[in-house]
């Protein structure tokens, strides 16, 4: 127990002023997050076989429901992971369906659990306090702003790249240039890479943030703003943003040429550092899920439009936008670089922040 408090102790050190600790155990600490407006729900999940250790996470399966069988905690404990399937992450969605990251972990005596929290500031917090320990698809956006805050947060691996998947959508046809976007209210979620689209968009028409009204709000609650028209604009990607373009919204601009959309894995440098074999056993298993959806297309469009409510033709169409190879090439790098520049510039960060730093090399 003494351990797991000086282990607890140090995540808060290591954490943002802005991210939130309370008091709880090594890998199970609750949380609880008021970041720009929002306030995590926390839902309790009592995993079996764990000794006197419990887990509160953001859709974690409850107490009396059954748990799928490779969920259940094997003798080590359980691993955490986030599961986010927008906007379109067909890995994650396969992954989950087909239990990879459940066998392999079972090999090293672990369960597999997932938890819901899709945005970056709650990610990020989860993973300082010991609730997750693998961040499977946030924005670098919200990784570079985690760092200059000093939380003690890796990127192991890349993730996604679709700055075309990324848009910002107007009500109707009257805004066709930055300029047309001052005084106007846009809707959207602060801190992602969504935002960076937006305020780069603004710049390059030499506006700012300042120049409009940004309400800060999840993707569905600006797709519902916006088709509501209580806002004049929307931030909005994946099926969101697919289904409000047929719907024959206007698409004012996507992030091609305004931000690379760089999603990536991270760890706590702490949790790396303890746990090295999970953490190459994690990414093995990430590799055998792009090999399996690259070996079965068919299946891996069928469970995406499965999870998502889209059609199988749509997920079809939509998956030519996305980049889902894991390596982190330099060309990644270079953008993560640039971001950091454009959210000191752009005043979303205070500190810089040294992307080379960030990334673990496996020895």
């Amino acid at each position: 127990m003494k351990k797991r408090v000086i282990a607890w102790m140090m995540a808060v050190v290591l954490a943002s002023a802005s991210l939130t600790g309370c008091k709880g155990q090594e890998g199970g600490a609750n949380t609880v997050a008021e970041t720009e407006g929002q306030t995590t729900d926390r839902e309790t999940s009592d995993t079996a076989g764990a000794g006197t250790e419990t887990q509160e996470k953001k859709g974690a399966v409850q107490e009396g429901e059954d748990l799928p069988e490779h969920t259940k905690t094997e003798e080590k404990g359980t691993i955490s992971v986030t599961y986010v399937k927008s906007p379109l992450n067909v890995p994650s969605i396969v992954e989950r369906e087909q239990g990879i990251f459940a066998k392999r972990f079972e090999e090293l005596g672990y369960g597999v659990s997932y938890s819901e929290l899709t945005t970056g500031p709650e990610q990020t917090q989860a993973l300082a306090s010991g609730d997750i320990q693998f961040l499977y698809a946030v924005g670098a956006t919200s990784v570079i702003l985690a760092a200059s805050n000093e939380a003690d947060i890796k990127i192991i691996s890349t993730y996604s790249r679709s700055p075309e998947a990324f848009k910002l959508f107007g009500k109707d046809d009257s805004i066709q240039s930055p300029e047309d976007l001052r005084g106007k209210k846009v809707a959207g979620p602060k801190g992602t890479i969504l935002h960076e689209l937006l305020v780069a968009y603004l710049a390059s028409g030499d506006l700012t943030q300042e120049d409009i009204e940004l309400v800060s709000m999840g993707i569905p609650d600006a797709q519902a703003a916006l088709a509501g028209g209580s806002v004049d604009a929307a931030l909005l990607a994946g099926p969101t943003a697919y289904n409000m373009e047929k719907d024959g919204f206007p698409v004012i601009t996507d992030g091609t040429g305004l931000t690379d959309a760089t999603i990536v894995v991270a760890a706590s440098g702490a949790y790396i550092d303890r746990h090295p074999d999970e953490v190459k056993a994690f990414l093995e298993a990430q590799q055998q899920v792009l090999d399996s959806i690259q070996a079965d297309e068919e299946a891996a469009a069928e469970a995406t439009a499965k999870e998502t409510g889209l059609t199988v033709e749509a997920v079809k169409e939509m998956v030519p936008m996305y980049d889902f190879d894991m390596t982190i090439r330099d060309s990644d790098i270079e953008a993560m670089k640039k971001t950091v520049v454009f959210m000191k510039d752009n005043g979303m960060i205070e500190n810089d922040v040294d992307i080379e730093s960030l990334i673990w090399k496996a020895e």
